[in-house]
């Protein structure tokens, strides 16, 4: 595994890993915590030293995992997580971005994962009632208090970016971005590039679907985020078939699957391109891990940048509600 370097000189391995789906999200949890934490370690094993994770996963307790499991390494991992939501009985419950919140949760969560200093902290989603600025302020108070390294922003618009990055560097912004949601290309990645700020894909394997694994047949548990998310009705799945049966063509033809080509592309956008694919298995983690060892030529990159539009997509990536909260 090679590195990549996002902003302020962070530097962590090109393909990380998301630890979301361990606690919550993709069906039923998995009921053996040992295996979990041995992915977590049997990742660092392979070279992957960049784990994502958030209070509101589980919620608090995916931290709890990532803390336990990466404790014996905790010098070897570059460790993110994220502020910004209320949390009510267990739930989200709005946003909540205020400048005391960020403390609460910064302290809470430095305890869960077991570690010093939160090595990259996002802001989960902008909360459109506290200024950026107040926001990108308390984390920079946090990070010359020692508590923080690194700021970051999630589903950020590129002005708020730049609202931000003027009051205290932001160092990676993370959105979902894959081959089938390229909602980024327009605006922030052109503001990442101009200011010198990484830039961390979330589902670049689109929830499972690019993978292959997944198709109109497939039946979700009633846990599964997938049941609310329109791209995955069965109509549109059926719709959006066209898309990963290209991609697996490639893939044959390259000698990859088609998650690996997916993760490729990615990487092959920019140097500063760090996806964060998600898994519950070891398997799959190799899997990840061994794309940035697959060998696209810039004929295949110029055909799979093109390959949304030209074949089209299918369901909006979340509901109304989502899609309300990212883009601010």
């Amino acid at each position: 595994m090679h590195t990549r370097t996002l902003g302020q000189g962070l530097e962590v391995s090109a393909v990380g890993l998301g630890a979301m789906g361990m606690s919550m999200s993709y069906g039923p949890n998995p009921g053996d915590r040992d295996a979990m934490i041995g992915v977590l370690r049997g990742a660092v094993d392979l070279g992957v030293t960049f784990v994502d994770t958030a209070e509101v996963y589980g919620p608090y307790v995916n931290e709890e995992l990532v803390g336990e499991a990466l404790a014996p390494v905790r010098d070897q991992v570059v460790v993110a997580t994220k502020f910004g939501w209320h949390i009510e009985d267990g739930a989200m419950a709005g946003l909540d971005s205020r400048p005391e919140q960020i403390r609460r949760v910064a302290e809470a969560s430095l305890r869960r994962l077991r570690t010093d200093v939160i090595d990259l902290f996002y802001q989960h989603r902008v909360d459109p009632d506290v200024p950026i600025e107040d926001v990108a302020g308390t984390v920079g108070e946090l990070v010359a208090e020692g508590k923080v390294r690194h700021l970051g922003l999630s589903e950020a618009g590129a002005a708020t970016i730049r609202r931000a990055h003027a009051v205290h560097p932001v160092t990676a912004v993370q959105s979902e971005y894959s081959l089938w949601t390229r909602d980024p290309e327009p605006e922030v990645l052109p503001t990442l590039a101009e200011l010198g700020i990484g830039f961390v894909p979330f589902s670049p394997l689109g929830k499972g679907f690019l993978t292959g694994t997944v198709d109109a047949t497939t039946t979700f548990a009633p846990d599964d985020i997938r049941q609310r998310v329109p791209r995955f009705t069965a109509e549109n799945r059926t719709a959006n078939e066209a898309l990963v049966a290209h991609v697996r063509a490639l893939a044959d033809a390259r000698g990859g699957t088609p998650g690996q080509v997916a993760l490729a592309w990615l990487l092959a956008q920019q140097p500063w391109v760090v996806p964060i694919p998600g898994t519950r298995r070891i398997e799959r983690v190799r899997e990840n891990a061994d794309a940035t060892a697959l060998a696209l030529s810039a004929d295949d990159v110029a055909d799979l940048d093109a390959l949304a539009s030209r074949v089209g997509v299918a369901g909006n990536r979340y509901n109304d509600a989502g899609m309300g909260m990212v883009g601010r």
